[in-house]
């Protein structure tokens, strides 16, 4: 990173024993400015940049606003302080809308540096004023990296007014931030992203407003990362000054913040050049003046302020990695629905194999044409011997027509199973999506029905499982001189006579219900595989061809289950975007407590002397 001021004074950053002229020995550590705390914040900032929130969750947006915003205070600030700890002192002026920050900054450098007026909001770009020898500190653009430069007033957020003042003392400059109020969205926006860049918050409020929520709002975050503040009470009538002092002082007590120097300005009116008498401003501007005037004092307000904003990273890291585990949490509960409703549509259609559902109708016709008449069931068990042969003559001998019936009817049956399953699977995981706030933002209207080319992707699934039993018939009967004899047609036959017996029990026991769904089908079916084959052999082969189609359901609906988890897959951070953010948070805590930086922030702030007449509390 380049630093502020002439490129040829720069040679690197002295650490801050160096410049307070504090020893070190070989066993201390380096200062903030050496190698191990600005490498510690560029580790984060590569973990934050990383972290991303893309489930619509309630925390999502917060933490997207806070990553902003720590990746602001990284780049505007706590990087570029750190690089430079003797640059001048960076007071932000902020505050509500008609406060009169503007006419203050004019009054304090002696000059109309910022627009002032009735119409608001009236910066609307911030204005940035320092000595003329300090001006090549910021012109650099170190400090505030992602706002350009201008010496002209311009009404566009993103460019940042150098303006020069000679009045203004040697080591100080003044920036002039939008209303942290403002109707404009991007100028609210702009004046925290300023504050976060100040050494010091002038906060200017005024006897009316002073009690408005949004001020104490940014006052609590100034608090809370250790922030330098002074208050600014403008525009207070004389008769009231007291009473409305001492009631903003009790507040500030109340949100810790009574250590805050607090200035008193009464109602008056502005010169010509709409600048606010000296009489009014002298207490404050001689504030300022010593501030400025004191290099010891301006390095330890920069060092209070610089640890308060280290100090407050890891807690506001903790919450985002919190936020990140929370998507990936999220997007893990809106897988398990899915794999849930899938799994219930693979298990339906295991159940489907065993409950005789499968073995009706069409199906149960068509069998019942292939192998025989209802005699042949009557004469089964008493004939088994004759069966076989009778099965092979009648399949050899008769056209194949009943056979192709019955392959179409058993397709025909499982794709329609098929077809129901995924549907219901599909609706029952829109369904739960849409009760998920995370799961409603990622849905579309096709994902609540099954794939469109669902139908013709069962037909191959199913076709392609009975060419399998055939070839697994081939396979298991190689040996066997029934297939021998009976050559292809045979196969064929004992293949479908597999299919049926597929759809029987597991262990190819018909149960009664079996036996009065199926009329018998499903004896007949184990009867002519046992003359064939044995009974262990037939149990393998219907082992085998169950746990062949049951896999090749499985493998279709998870394609279905896909276009779900695809959504997640593409929206789920990683385990380690959290884990990063916690280890590079703990590494500039560590980094921080080596620097020495807390060691070496005592009272920064000088205390004004409290006089009627001057207008300090």
């Amino acid at each position: 990173m380049t630093t502020h001021g002439d490129p040829a004074t720069r040679s690197g950053a002295p650490t801050v024993a160096a410049r307070t002229g504090s020893s070190e020995t070989d066993e201390t550590p380096p200062g903030p400015t050496g190698d191990g705390l600005p490498a510690a914040l560029t580790g984060l900032r590569a973990a934050i940049g990383a972290a991303r929130f893309p489930l619509a969750l309630p925390s999502a947006e917060p933490a997207r606003h806070t990553g902003r915003a720590l990746t602001d205070q990284l780049d505007d600030y706590l990087l570029p302080r750190l690089a430079r700890l003797d640059a001048p002192l960076l007071v932000v002026v902020g505050g509500s809308t008609g406060a009169g920050k503007s006419t203050l900054v004019n009054s304090l450098v002696q000059a109309r540096v910022s627009a002032a007026g009735v119409l608001r909001p009236t910066t609307r770009s911030p204005v940035l004023v320092c000595n003329p020898a300090d001006a090549a500190w910021f012109r650099q653009g170190e400090l505030l990296p992602g706002l350009t430069r201008t010496n002209e007033p311009s009404e566009d957020p993103g460019t940042l007014h150098l303006v020069t003042a000679p009045a203004l003392a040697p080591g100080l400059a003044f920036l002039d931030a939008p209303d942290i109020d403002s109707v404009v969205d991007a100028n609210r926006a702009l004046a925290g992203q300023l504050l976060a860049a100040a050494d010091l918050w002038l906060f200017v409020t005024t006897a009316a407003r002073y009690a408005d929520a949004v001020p104490w709002e940014l006052l609590r975050t100034a608090r809370s990362r250790g922030a330098s503040i002074a208050m600014v009470l403008d525009r207070v009538p004389p008769e009231a000054a007291d009473e409305i002092a001492a009631h903003l002082s009790e507040m500030l007590a109340a949100q810790e913040l009574g250590a805050a120097p607090l200035f008193v300005l009464p109602e008056t009116w502005v010169d010509g050049q709409g600048l606010l008498p000296d009489r009014v401003t002298a207490p404050l501007g001689g504030w300022f003046a010593r501030l400025a005037a004191d290099a010891e004092a301006r390095a330890a307000v920069v060092r209070q302020t610089l640890d308060g904003a280290l100090a407050s990273l890891h807690p506001t890291v903790e919450a985002l990695a919190d936020a990140a585990d929370e998507q990936v949490a999220a997007a893990d509960a809106l897988d398990d629905r899915v794999r849930a409703a899938y799994q219930g549509a693979h298990r339906t259609v295991a159940e489907g194999m065993k409950d005789g559902r499968l073995l009706r109708g069409e199906v149960l016709a068509r069998w019942q044409e292939f192998v025989g008449t209802g005699e042949f069931f009557r004469t089964l068990e008493a004939r088994i011997g004759r069966l076989r042969d009778r099965l092979v003559a009648a399949v050899t001998g008769r056209p194949a027509t009943p056979a192709t019936e019955l392959r179409n009817a058993i397709e025909s049956q499982l794709v329609t199973l098929l077809r129901g399953v995924a549907a219901e699977a599909a609706e029952h995981t829109y369904t739960a999506w849409k009760a998920h706030p995370a799961g409603a933002a990622l849905l579309e209207p096709p994902l609540a029905h099954a794939s469109a080319d669902l139908p013709e992707r069962a037909e191959r699934l199913v076709r392609d499982w009975q060419r399998a039993v055939l070839e697994l018939v081939r396979e298991e009967g190689g040996d066997r001189r029934f297939v021998a004899r009976t050559a292809a047609y045979a196969v064929n036959a004992t293949g479908l006579a597999v299919m049926i017996a597929v759809f029987a029990s597991t262990a190819f026991i018909p149960t009664g219900l079996e036996v009065a769904t199926g009329a018998g089908t499903t004896v007949a079916a184990q009867a002519v595989l046992q003359a064939i084959f044995g009974d262990q052999a037939v149990r393998t082969l219907a082992a085998k061809a169950r746990g062949d189609l049951l896999e090749r359901v499985r493998a279709l609906l998870d394609e279905e289950a896909a276009r779900y988890l695809a959504r997640t897959d593409a929206a789920r951070p990683g385990p380690e975007v959290a884990a990063g953010l916690r280890r590079a948070a703990a590494r500039v805590e560590v980094a921080r407590h080596r620097s020495g930086l807390a060691d070496q922030a005592g009272p920064a702030l000088p205390t004004p002397t409290p006089t009627p007449e001057d207008g300090t509390r």
